[in-house]
């Protein structure tokens, strides 16, 4: 059931720019209680007056509300999704209202284990209740409402993204009128649950995680996000696509590890991207947002799969990719089959890459082609 504005919700005008929204007390699914949740949220193009032309963007595991715009000083690289969001472009903001907030449990913006807790006045750290995708999408609603939006033209992310738009449909039933989950299904498989796993013990191994309290003693664990990180990008990539970029070629970059016996390109690769996270994100919020991801079950708390994606109202795009085998692209298209099957209109549509699960942020003349459709 969905959860009603909290009292710490207020209505606030639809501005483009980068805004945080209080919007009140929080039960999340799994037990706890968050006093109150702040949402970081970023918008591009007017809402208009009937407040039914907003498209919400939903981030991947450690994104955040930047979706959109040019590099700067703050986002060095641009927006995450910037080819397919602007005026003239697949998600166009002459036409549509784009919000995109960073999730909750995140720590860009938006509340999360290293927020302050009121009653202690010192960050949750692990004392931060579990979140769930459905706590996600159920925040992401009270935001909407505390922006003036009525009804959502389009829900639109990948990965963990993905997971949100698909709750989204399930959870809220046709108030959004189109949800393009892309490369996602209705529940992660055990070899992503593993790797998941490998990358949470990384973190809480290190020495200096020291409990998930590391907050303000100068030591955090760095060593094992990275680690964590380094885990998580070998799930994003195929085996054909990395013998093409990288094969066994020694290492070009300057090392950032000890050396044991020479580098190989990938080694030094994993180590650069490992290196970055590190320095743009939080440790629990990986443990948190990396475990909501994985206890995703688009049947908890129906009788069955069927009873849930027969409660969808929304037209519906699955987008697989093809060399994708963190949600192999067999799985998307069964799971637009089930959907369809339940009384859903679903459509399937299959990006032929070799950029593996990371294809939706990087093949942009792909995932246009596999949108455009769609979204017109």
């Amino acid at each position: 059931m969905a959860q009603d504005l909290g009292a710490g919700a207020r209505q606030a005008p639809a501005r483009p720019g980068k805004a945080f929204y209080c919007v009140g007390p929080f039960e999340p699914e799994l037990g706890g209680y968050i006093p109150e949740i702040e949402l970081a949220c970023e918008t591009w193009g007017e809402l208009n007056s009937a407040g039914d032309n907003a498209v919400l963007i939903v981030h991947a595991l450690t994104g955040d509300s930047h979706a959109a715009g040019k590099p700067s000083e703050e986002y060095k690289r641009g927006g995450w999704w910037d080819p397919m969001v602007g005026p003239g472009r697949p998600i166009d903001t002459d036409r549509y209202f784009v919000i995109c907030s960073n999730v909750l449990g995140g720590c860009s913006g938006s509340t999360g284990p290293a927020s302050l807790d009121p009653d202690s006045e010192r960050p949750y750290g692990m004392r931060f209740p579990l979140v769930t995708i459905r706590d996600m999408v159920r925040a992401q609603r009270r935001l909407l409402e505390t922006l003036g939006v009525s009804r959502l033209a389009l829900v639109i992310g990948g990965s963990i993204g993905g997971q949100q738009a698909l709750e989204w449909a399930v959870e809220f039933p046709g108030f959004a009128e189109k949800v393009a989950p892309i490369a996602a299904t209705g529940a992660l498989g055990p070899q992503g649950l593993g790797m998941s796993e490998i990358g949470r013990r990384a973190i809480m191994a290190d020495p200096n995680w020291q409990g998930g309290d590391y907050y303000g003693t100068g030591r955090s664990p760095d060593e094992g996000l990275a680690i964590a990180r380094m885990a998580g990008m070998m799930t994003y990539q195929s085996a054909q696509g990395q013998w093409e970029r990288f094969g066994r070629r020694p290492a070009t970059r300057p090392a950032l590890c000890p050396e044991f016996g020479g580098r190989f390109d990938i080694e030094s690769y994993l180590h650069y991207q490992g290196r970055d996270l590190v320095g743009r994100f939080d440790a629990n919020s990986y443990l948190y947002l990396s475990r909501a991801m994985d206890l995703y079950d688009v049947a908890a708390g129906y009788e069955s799969e069927e009873e849930a994606y027969s409660r969808i109202e929304s037209e519906m795009l699955f987008v697989g990719i093809s060399s994708d085998w963190l949600f192999p692209a067999s799985e998307v298209r069964e799971t637009a089959e089930k959907a369809r099957s339940a009384g859903a209109e679903a459509h399937y549509t299959e990006i032929d890459s070799l950029n593996g699960h990371d294809s939706f942020l990087k093949d942009w003349a792909e995932l246009q082609r596999a949108l455009k459709p769609f979204l017109d």
